[in-house]
């Protein structure tokens, strides 16, 4: 199968995922709110997928749970919600493929993408909080970013590069496992 189809196969199916599995939130509230189930198929859309449809995926996927499930709020959550998920995505695809290919550099591509996702939300958020006239303070962002997030954090870095590795050995990610 080429490339391309490929690519567009895996970010159909990342995003119906994305769709999908924040309704693990209908099970358990207050598990999936600790999770972000929304976040995990993007970032192994990054580690399946180039860059454009990665970041792509990203974008769209909490515009369209917004639109058709009503949750997240469109704004300011959704929209700042995109450009997060989408950096998740770009740099996902791009530090993985960047790194040295070994185990260790899955760990490092997946933190850094969160690092710059979080980064990118939070500016974003100071500009859409600021446009509808409230403060988006620096204690909202850490609490945002990672204190109300360091369980899901720690849940997406022990879960998502096993199943990449896991992935890569069945040979359906692009890049193998070395070392």
């Amino acid at each position: 199968m080429n490339r391309r189809i490929q690519n567009m196969i895996l970010a159909a199916l990342m995003l119906a995922l994305s769709w999908l599995m924040p309704f693990l939130a209908l099970l358990n509230p207050a598990i999936a709110q600790v999770i972000s189930p929304m976040h995990i198929p993007i970032f192994l859309c990054g580690f399946l997928c180039d860059l454009p449809w990665a970041a792509l995926v990203g974008f769209i996927a909490p515009l369209l749970r917004s639109v058709t499930s009503g949750m997240p709020a469109l704004y300011p959550t959704a929209l700042a919600m995109s450009f997060e998920l989408a950096t998740y995505g770009l740099m996902t695809s791009l530090l993985s493929r960047a790194l040295p290919s070994r185990p260790i550099s899955t760990y490092i591509a997946l933190i850094g993408a969160m690092l710059a996702g979080r980064a990118v939300w939070g500016a974003v958020s100071v500009v859409l909080y600021g446009l509808g006239g409230t403060p988006f303070t620096f204690q909202m962002f850490l609490s945002g970013a990672f204190i109300n997030a360091a369980w899901g954090i720690a849940f997406h870095i022990a879960i998502i590069p096993p199943v990449v590795f896991a992935l890569r050995r069945a040979g359906l990610a692009r890049r193998p496992v070395h070392g």
